[in-house]
């Protein structure tokens, strides 16, 4: 990676400035032009140095503070079909697989739903539970009691080439 590469990254890890013309903001930062900036941004990602660039909107300023993580013990031969089609509801914003850990742990599928109240969260995952006809496996609603800052992986400014 070279230093304009590592330089962009720093600055697109901080967040994309919210101006009109963001890729100028950032182009009078590194002392480039826009197109060059858009340019080597595309070139970024099209080589997998940056995965997505996207926006990550702060729920809990838009009212939306009830978070719950439902937990399914599903048969391993049905997680793949089940949570494809889980994951496919628009109220579920993440849905993954787990190793459970027995005998403590018996959830493999987790499911989260984010919305402005926990009985809203609480009806949306039953009325899901109910369409796919998941109502049979066991499962719990864990609602989460703090914020944690969720970053990616970041680049320091003190490893940059010279």
């Amino acid at each position: 990676m070279d230093v304009l590469e590592r330089r962009l990254i720093l600055l697109l890890q901080e967040g994309i400035p919210l101006v009109t013309r963001p890729y100028e903001e950032l182009a009078q930062q590194l002392g480039s032009s826009e197109e060059d900036v858009l340019q080597l941004t595309r070139q970024l990602l099209a080589e997998g140095k940056i995965k997505r660039l996207g926006a990550v909107p702060n729920h809990y300023a838009l009212g939306i503070t009830a978070n719950g993580m439902t937990v399914w013990d599903v048969p391993d031969d049905q997680i793949s079909a089940i949570g494809h089609r889980l994951g496919q509801y628009p109220e579920v914003t993440h849905c993954y697989r787990r190793p459970r850990h027995l005998p403590h742990w018996p959830y493999n599928l987790f499911a989260m739903i984010h919305s402005y109240s926990r009985e809203e969260v609480l009806a949306t995952m039953e009325r899901i539970a109910k369409e796919l006809k998941l109502t049979q496996f066991p499962h719990e609603v864990i609602f989460s009691t703090r914020l944690l800052k969720k970053t990616g992986i970041r680049l320091k400014e003190k490893t940059a080439p010279t």
